[in-house]
């Protein structure tokens, strides 16, 4: 296909053990969303329909000074969740910060950071947790899979490749064709992904200086080279809107171009 790069199957590593843990986990959920009401309202209905056998769940929105009603639409629908207000500078990384600190004042055992854009399985959380609790000093990102296409995988198991350009992704993956257990990456993107409460307490925030968009790709890879594990959950699916192609350079006018490069 013009335009991907396949790249060289990821290790999968076996988890041990992956059955139901024993007791109660507390679970902070964290979105950062702007001005994509329908959509927020989409993820929040499907994370209700999820399993919560076993977890108490703290949903928190970051709503970064949305003007399309998004924060009043939570308020009527979903009155149990926490609604942090932006001013509309925060970006990604400072929004899920916010939500991050906030969630550590309840002590939660993890925090899952996710995209608004996305529909879960009802299972996809537990399986999550189950796989974490198994290998400890994880990190825990689900399979990404395109909503327009849910046997295909939206993004998994990036590397970065300089003599490439740049981040090469796995490409051209199905469920069918993804290791059956969860295994090891070396970038887990924030799509969806679960965070031991202690890997923020132990390590700090999303960069917000550098990265005010792309804190999960400096972050996760952060961990890792502190000793913890970036483990994929296959059977931990959630669906996601495909990204907009961006507009090609060479289509640009000059206008645009200038733009783009200043």
């Amino acid at each position: 296909m013009h335009g991907t790069t396949t790249i060289q199957t990821p290790e999968a590593t076996h988890v041990s053990d992956t059955a139901p843990w024993q007791g109660t986990r507390c679970i902070s959920i964290i979105s950062a969303v702007r001005n994509r009401r329908e959509i927020t309202l989409q993820c929040l209905r499907s994370l209700d329909r999820v399993d919560r056998t076993g977890l108490v769940i703290d949903p928190i929105i970051i709503d970064d000074a949305s003007t399309d009603g998004t924060s009043d639409a939570i308020s009527e629908s979903f009155p149990d969740v926490r609604i942090i207000h932006g001013t509309g500078d925060l970006w990604c990384s400072g929004a899920v910060n916010l939500g991050v600190e906030l969630a550590l004042e309840g002590d939660p055992d993890y925090i899952l950071v996710l995209n608004d854009d996305t529909v879960f399985d009802s299972e996809f959380l537990r399986s999550m947790i189950a796989t974490a609790e198994a290998s400890p000093k994880s990190v825990v990102g689900a399979l990404l899979l395109d909503w327009c296409e849910p046997h295909r995988v939206f993004q998994v198991a990036p590397r970065w490749k300089t003599c490439q350009g740049g981040w090469q992704h796995w490409q051209q993956q199905t469920v069918w064709t993804v290791p059956d257990h969860p295994f090891d990456v070396e970038l887990i993107v924030g799509n969806c992904t679960l965070f031991p409460a202690a890997a923020f307490r132990q390590e700090g925030l999303f960069a917000t200086r550098w990265l005010p968009h792309y804190g999960d790709a400096e972050f996760t890879p952060r961990l890792r080279k502190r000793g913890w594990r970036l483990l994929i959950d296959p059977h931990a699916r959630v669906f996601n809107q495909p990204n907009e192609e961006p507009p090609k350079m060479s289509k640009m006018s000059m206008s645009e171009l200038y733009d783009v490069v200043w």
